[in-house]
Order: C-alpha cells, then structure tokens, then sequence
C-alpha cells in the first residue's frame, strides 16, 4: 500500500499539485468571468429564481427538476473537503490558503456555469430515452477538427473517450476514497467498529440507490443534501462559538499572510506564498469540483429549454459548498 501511495503521489506532483495546474484551473475561471462580465455577481438572484422553477415550462425535457440536479451535484462536493480538506489546507499551507479556496470558489461559479450550459446544449437522448451529458459530449459534437480536404478528424471523439476514462478513475479519487477513509477512521476513533464494517455497510447503501438509477439518485439527494449541509452549517457553527476567541484573530492571520506566507522569507513569490496559493486552490477545486466535469453529469437530467438557464443554477454550488460552509 505504501508503494501505491507512492505512485498515487506521483501522479498528483504532475498534475493537482503541479505549479501549471492552479493557474490554468483559475486562469479558466477569470477569463470566462471577464469575458461575460462576472455573470456569479449579475445572475446570482436570478439563479435562485430558476432553481424555484419560476421560469419553467410545461413539456420541458427531462428526468428531474432544478432542485434536484443541484442537490445531486452537492452530493458529491458537501463533503469532500468541507471540513478535512480545509484543515488540510491551512496545516499545509497556512491561514492564507483558506483566501485562495474562496477566490477559487467565486471564480469557479462561472467555471461551472460556462461546463454545464456547454454541456446542456449538447446533450443527448439514450435509446432507452434517458437523458445523457457531460463534457465528453461537447468534446464529441464540437471539438472535432475539419481539414482543408473536407475531412473531419474526430479528435473530439478521442478527446471525449480519454474524459470518460478519466472520469470514472475521478470518481473513485475524490468521490469516494477520501470520503469513506473520513468516515470509517471516525466511526472506528468513536465507537471501536471497524473499518472494513463501516465500509461494508455503505457499500450496501449506495447500491441500493445507485441501482435505482437517476430518477431515483434525485429522490435521495433532494432529501438528504439539505440536511447534510445544514448539519455540516451547524456543526462547524458551533465549534466556531466554542471558540469564539479565535475568531478575529482568524481573520487577521487569513489575511496578513495572503501574499506573504507565516514565515516567507522571498517577499511575494516566497515558497510559503506559493504553497499556500497552490494548497488553497487545490483544495478549494476538491471541494467544489469547478472544472472537474463531474457537475455536468450531475446536472444532465434537469428538465430545462434553454441550457443556460441550467448552467445559472450550477453558479450555486461553489458558493454554497465553499464560500459558506467551507
């Protein structure tokens, strides 16, 4: 296990914890929230007005409501770092690393407006009638290349496969492993169970609605994300008022220290600076997953006529997942 570990930390040096990595996943994000001109400031109310089905029509395709695909998209980032993965961030990168998780998470709303309408606007209709979406969709339908012969070279089509691989490698790395390792280290710390138990007993759970398939997915987690994420609100609350001395303290170390690290000794390029720029918008993509192409899936059976009105509905998600509960 220690040699997979290894591995896995390898692959992570070239990629998540790469130094190209957090400035292309926020580079992403400022372009789009320039080139529109911040639409998670201009649309943030008219999203909420969406989400409450205000503008829905009769007749409009798919398997479930606004609601629902957002709460399915929470389900899998409330959780994933909310509370292990900031702590994470500031022992690796200190206070200042909580500041890049917020700026990832405000840029990331466009991100994930931008992914999911491209997505809506592409999807597709399986032969059993489902609705089917995701990046590997628009890679497939507009990524392709057309050369001066006439010919079509469907890199798009290889491009949306690689995705789809990669996708399903993803949802074990942080839709799974991270959280059931949380869990089941809890369970056994409190009540001496087992970790094998508490992993056996999920395991069961979660087929039990994976295999209902969407329609049912959405059922659980319309019911269920609202109550994680007020617990997970009042649990954090509370720890907060129990030390409620740390509070302003906080906030000054948060901010004295954004550009200079706890101890930077190289002025704004500093090594502390530099991790704890790296740390805080690493964990802050764990946390909401904008850019990572999970949330177009998870939005693919809204019933919606016009795919934009779907992507405003994903602007929510960073900013109730990172911004207020992280």
């Amino acid at each position: 296990m220690r040699q997979f570990n290894d591995f896995l930390n390898v692959i992570d040096g070239y990629l998540g914890s790469g130094a190209w990595f957090v400035y292309l996943l926020l580079g992403t994000g400022l372009f789009f929230t320039i080139y529109l001109g911040f639409p998670q400031l201009r649309y943030f109310g008219f999203a909420i007005k969406v989400l409450k089905g205000k503008f829905d029509k009769k007749g409009d395709q798919g398997d479930a409501s606004h609601f629902q695909a957002l709460a399915t998209a929470l389900s899998g980032t409330v959780g994933t770092g909310n509370i292990g993965g900031v702590a994470l961030a500031v022992h690796l990168g200190g206070p200042a690393a909580l500041f890049w998780m917020l700026v990832t998470a405000f840029l990331g709303m466009t991100t994930k407006f931008v992914e999911v309408t491209l997505s809506h606007k592409y999807r597709e209709t399986t032969e059993d009638g489902l609705i089917a979406d995701g990046p590997m969709y628009y890679m497939k339908n507009r990524l392709n290349i057309k050369l001066n012969n006439g010919k079509i070279l469907k890199t798009g089509v290889w491009l949306g496969g690689v995705f789809a691989v990669a996708t399903i490698f993803s949802s074990f790395g942080t839709g799974n492993l991270p959280q059931i390792n949380n869990i089941a280290n809890s369970v056994f710390t409190t009540f001496g169970i087992k970790q094998i138990i508490t992993g056996g007993v999920l395991t069961v759970f979660l087929a039990l609605v994976i295999i209902g398939g969407i329609k049912r997915i959405v059922k659980v987690t319309e019911k269920l994300v609202p109550l994680m994420a007020v617990i997970y609100f009042i649990g954090a609350l509370s720890v907060i008022l129990f030390n409620y001395e740390n509070i302003i303290p906080s906030f000054i170390s948060i901010f004295s220290d954004i550009f200079t690290g706890t101890s930077a000794v190289g002025g704004f390029l500093g090594a502390n600076f530099a991790f704890a720029f790296n740390r805080g918008v690493n964990r802050g993509l764990f946390s909401n997953e904008a850019g990572q192409g999970s949330a177009p899936i998870a939005h693919a059976a809204a019933r919606a006529h016009e795919p934009v009105s779907e992507g405003l509905v994903a602007i929510l998600e960073p900013f109730i997942d990172t911004i207020i509960i992280c």
